[in-house]
Parts: C-alpha cells; structure tokens; sequence
C-alpha cells in the first residue's frame, strides 16, 4: 500500500525539520572553520609565552589558586574567529602602580608595544590594566594585564594586596585584534 498524500507530506516535513539543524550546524561549521578543534598546539604555544610566568617580587598564586599555573582557552561565540588564551593569576601585596611598571619594563623588553586605549575619556591604565601586542609566527598576539580579573571561578583570595591577571591571546586565524574592542 502506499502512502497517501498527507502521510507523505508529513514525512518529507519530519525529515526537513530532523535535517535542517544538521544543514545549519554544517553552514556554521563551513563558515566558522574548525572552531576551538584542534587547537592545542597553539594554546600550548601561547601557555609558554615567558610573561605569563614572570612576576614582581612577593607576587604569588592566590591562596586558592596555588599549583594551578597557567590555564588557557577557547572561547568560539560563532560571531568570528576564535579567541584562544592562555591566563595566570597573581595576589600581589604591593600597589597597581608597582605591577604595571614591572610588566611595562618587561613587556617592552620581550619585544611588546603599549597600545594605548584610543578613547580619551577611558579611565587611566593603573585603574583597569594595561596592554600590548606583537606578532609572533605570524600570529597577532595581545598580552593584556587585568586589575579586576572576572570570571575566574573560585573567585580569586587574595587576603590584603591585590589580585591580578596576566594573559596572551590571538584569534584562532592569527589575524590581527585590538586591545580596545
């Protein structure tokens, strides 16, 4: 027996609805290139940039973050390329200012650029960080400098002092980025 004309029309309409979110994730993937596949030779490479292992004196872990190091990432929201980084954290007794003129003299020894932020009215460098770039094998990267690291989970402990983030990111595709988005 053969089926009648609607319980065919409701099966080309189940396999359309069962395909379509295969057709899109393909599209996504098509467009997007790999996404965060495949991308531990680069995060590896950016989790032994020198910077994110060097320090002020007395800066340390967190009391909760000890032996944990380096950590990195990939974060693909789809919107382009992937942001891979590679994050420390520090607690550190001292002053912003201190922090920032030990990464400035270090940064700029290792062959970084300041990149200024280009809004005239942003809050001064020692309030939310610092930054600076430089390309690498071709690869655009950013070492950014965070007073106010978020998202860290625990939250870093710090007790009195400061905590701080070092981190060196690139897009996935190497292309350039700036500090300021």
């Amino acid at each position: 027996m053969s089926p009648t004309p609607s319980s065919a029309g409701t099966r080309v309409i189940l396999a359309a609805a069962l395909l379509l979110p295969t057709a899109f994730l393909s599209a996504c993937s098509a467009v997007g290139g790999d996404g965060c596949h495949n991308t531990a030779a680069d995060l590896k490479r950016l989790a032994q940039q020198p910077l994110l292992n060097s320090a002020p004196a007395h800066a340390s872990a967190p009391a909760n973050y000890r032996g944990v190091g380096v950590t990195t990432g990939c974060d693909d929201d789809s919107s382009g390329a992937p942001w891979l980084h590679a994050d420390r954290l520090y607690a550190f007794p001292g002053q912003p200012d201190d922090v920032l003129a030990y990464y400035t003299k270090s940064a700029a020894a290792a062959g970084w650029r300041v990149e200024e932020d280009p809004d005239p009215q942003a809050a001064p460098a020692t309030v939310e960080g610092a930054c600076w770039t430089r390309t690498e094998r071709g690869r655009h990267l950013l070492l950014n400098l965070d007073f106010n690291p978020k998202g860290f989970s625990p939250e870093p402990k710090v007790g009195t002092g400061l905590a701080y983030s070092v981190s060196v990111g690139s897009r996935r595709d190497g292309g350039k980025d700036s500090c300021w988005h």
